[in-house]
């Protein structure tokens, strides 16, 4: 028997232009130069060549240590919540999904130098956030993200699918956020406050 979404689902399905063809960010995804695909002057989609590699890389931000990193120099107010060794705070740009965090060792520490007692708790800490991020009800799945490329200091996303919304799954996900129109305000802030009260009961401070 097919049921209706619960009132949870349809939260974050009401905004989103189902049946629309939507239009294309300037600065989406597409538009990266690592991008792997182009329109060909047919218009049908071509993989780009390769561009010569560039060694060595040039240092990530924070690569020379937390003086010039931003995470460690951002007060913990601007976090979702915080505790003695970890910190979570919402994604800044606007999306269209339920939730999209990032999760960070308070210490400047990437995934290879994590002290063993941060590492130790890395795995329980995600299934905290996975846990407060699924209690908003209507979220399909939660995907865990670490790519690094931009920051030397260890951020982990925890991206939060529609439940309903199968064309949104597994990778195709983060690009799908950059093209959905945003949640609204009120829906996202409240969002965010009870994750951080979920976090919360279990220790730590929320700061919504």
């Amino acid at each position: 028997m097919i049921t209706e979404p619960d009132a949870d689902a349809r939260r974050f399905l009401a905004h989103l232009p189902v049946g629309e063809r939507l239009p294309i960010p300037e600065d989406a995804a597409p538009s990266w130069s690592i991008f792997p695909y182009e329109p060909s002057e047919g218009g049908a989609l071509r993989v780009r060549p390769l561009d010569a590699p560039e060694l060595p890389e040039p240092p990530r931000h924070g690569e020379a240590g937390p003086a010039e990193c931003k995470e460690c120099g951002r007060p913990d107010e601007e976090y979702v919540w915080t505790d003695e060794h970890w910190r979570l705070r919402a994604f800044g740009e606007p999306h269209g999904l339920p939730a999209v965090l990032l999760l960070h060792p308070r210490g400047h520490h990437d995934l290879l130098d994590l002290p063993p007692a941060r590492a130790a708790e890395l795995g329980p800490m995600l299934q905290r956030a996975e846990r407060a991020v699924l209690g908003l009800g209507g979220v399909g799945r939660v995907h865990v993200n670490r790519w690094g490329d931009g920051g030397a200091h260890l951020h982990l996303w925890l991206i939060a699918r529609p439940e309903g919304q199968r064309q949104l799954l597994g990778s195709t996900l983060p690009l799908w956020m950059d093209v959905l129109p945003p949640l609204p305000d009120d829906l996202r802030a409240d969002t965010l406050h009870r994750i951080a009260a979920a976090l919360a009961a279990d220790g730590g401070t929320a700061h919504l």
